[in-house]
């Protein structure tokens, strides 16, 4: 029986994916690695055969959602997303499966498992955090992957599709401002996903653009959705010298500063305006109806598994970067600012 590319990978203990990469020597794979799959090429007996490498792979892209209990299942962001790469990898005939941890160490000891077992093509992540270690171990080891957010480590030879969020957010405070509101807070997740520092970062260079003071005390990030009444909002919206505007980097955050708001006796917007991120189905449902970035989250998707698929098929191309335009949907959650 002839030598596969899948017999060299279980030798080398790498993915299938990373093997082709070694024959076609791709830079993204490390020296290290190179040597070690070209050893046990040499070891079995292989010949690089490029019509045959395609052939023989599973064609399975792995989706890795980001670290968490549960905040990212109850995000129709995430699902938006997911939608999108699988409607484009159903069209080019590509498996797709979900790969999910509540901890960093459960989820890179899955991603290495499906490696090890050559179960694995590429990975699209759904998320790009300021630090990663699944990121640092998919580079080391020369696995194809993309992140939907912008990269903050081996930027040049990272593949990544994300909005600018920085200008978003920008405009959205800018949205705000020419309302008349000068008071503006920031409601945030967890500083270290990515989207969410730039969202921040587009907040504050509107404010310091208009020459207005950025305020420390107007500015929460949250790790977690709060499962209950969260004692920061409330500190935040009873405040005498409270802000009379928000700009929220999620529509789920945004619901609760809306329910926060109207517990404490206030009204939106006559008392609070509130822009957020995302669009999706829980800015309709509030009371009053959010307003909100749409980011296209199912086309981010969309493009995701066009690049993956696209650079398995072709390992010598450079990684791409796309940036996804984004719009605003106004709706009653703002209103000119009373003083």
């Amino acid at each position: 029986m002839p030598v596969t590319i899948k017999d060299v990978a279980k030798l080398a203990g790498v993915s299938a994916s990373t093997v082709s990469r070694t024959c076609s020597d791709h830079p993204s794979i490390s020296r290290q690695t190179k040597e070690k799959v070209r050893k046990a090429m040499q070891e079995l007996g292989y010949e690089p055969n490029n019509s045959n490498m395609t052939m023989q792979e599973t064609k399975t892209i792995g989706i890795v959602l980001p670290v968490s209990i549960s905040d990212a299942y109850e995000n129709s962001f995430y699902l938006e997303m997911m939608r999108g790469i699988t409607l484009f990898c159903n069209k080019k005939k590509y498996a797709t499966t979900l790969i999910t941890g509540a901890t960093n160490e459960e989820l890179l000891s899955t991603i290495k498992y499906m490696n090890k077992e050559n179960l694995l093509d590429g990975l699209i992540l759904l998320y790009s955090n300021e630090w990663d270690p699944i990121v640092d171990y998919l580079y080391q080891e020369g696995i194809i992957f993309v992140l939907i957010g912008t990269a903050r480590k081996f930027t040049n030879e990272t593949i990544y599709i994300d909005n600018d969020n920085i200008t978003a957010a920008r405009e959205a405070t800018n949205y705000l401002l020419e309302l008349g509101h000068k008071k503006i807070g920031y409601l945030g997740t967890d500083s270290n996903r990515v989207f969410s520092s730039d969202r921040k970062s587009g907040y504050m260079l509107a404010l310091a653009e208009k020459g207005i003071a950025i305020r420390p005390e107007y500015c929460i990030e949250m790790l977690s959705i709060p499962k209950g009444q969260s004692k920061m909002l409330q500190k935040l919206l009873s405040s005498d010298d409270r802000p009379t505007a928000v700009l929220v980097s999620d529509d789920i955050l945004a619901m609760v500063l809306e329910q926060t708001a109207v517990m404490l006796g206030l009204k939106i917007p006559e008392d609070l305006s509130i822009v957020s991120f995302n669009n999706s189905l829980f800015a309709r449902l509030t009371s009053p109806q959010l307003t909100s970035i749409d980011i296209n989250a199912q086309q981010l998707g969309i493009e995701a598994a066009s690049q993956i698929i696209n650079h398995i098929e072709n390992p010598a191309l450079l990684a791409t970067k796309i940036i996804v335009p984004h719009f605003m949907v106004e709706r009653e959650s703002c209103t000119a600012c009373k003083s």
